[in-house]
């Protein structure tokens, strides 16, 4: 008896939803020029070994977001590996904490030349908040060498794609 008058409230009420809106043609164009400037830069591919030295994730949200289907990064030959040993590009988010300085470093060294360095967030950049303390040794490059800053807390897939293809065209160009 309470389904038929929950369908009867259903039916009478009707849709209340407003539309899903019409695609932006100009994100679209902007998507395949990035996807275009990615395949020039990189070739067949770029492996990226991503430390995460003390964030607070906000900026691992934004690698998975642009490891999704939106961006379609490892569709477009850049991929995440597990071992620095197998990287072109390390990626570091977060201040770098006491305990994963000597991590960082392990891994710096065993990247393979020519590498690149990409601090990403805030934190990655100048420490953030967090700044120098007993904890943390601050931003990264007060531990290892970096190529290319990503401001922003977090900053977005976009701004992340860009520092990257920044890295890794700096290093081609020089290479």
């Amino acid at each position: 008896m309470a389904t038929h008058l929950i369908l009867q409230k259903i039916f009478k009420t009707g849709f209340v939803s407003e539309p899903a809106p019409q695609a932006d043609l100009a994100l679209r164009t902007r998507e395949q020029v990035l996807h275009a400037e990615i395949l020039k830069i990189f070739g067949q591919s770029v492996a990226i070994r991503h430390v995460d030295a003390g964030s607070c994730n906000g900026c691992e949200m934004e690698i998975h977001a642009l490891n999704g289907p939106h961006y379609n990064i490892e569709g477009r030959g850049v991929r995440f590996v597990a071992s620095p040993r197998h990287a072109d590009l390390l990626l570091v988010t977060g201040p770098v904490s006491r305990n994963m300085e000597v991590a960082l470093k392990r891994a710096y060294d065993a990247t393979p030349e020519p590498k690149w360095v990409v601090a990403m967030g805030d934190c990655g950049c100048t420490g953030g908040m967090f700044g120098e303390n007993y904890a943390t040794r601050g931003k990264v490059s007060n531990v290892i060498p970096i190529d290319v800053e990503v401001p922003g807390c977090p900053p977005t897939p976009l701004a992340l794609l860009q520092g990257i293809l920044a890295a890794v065209s700096k290093g081609r160009t020089t290479a």
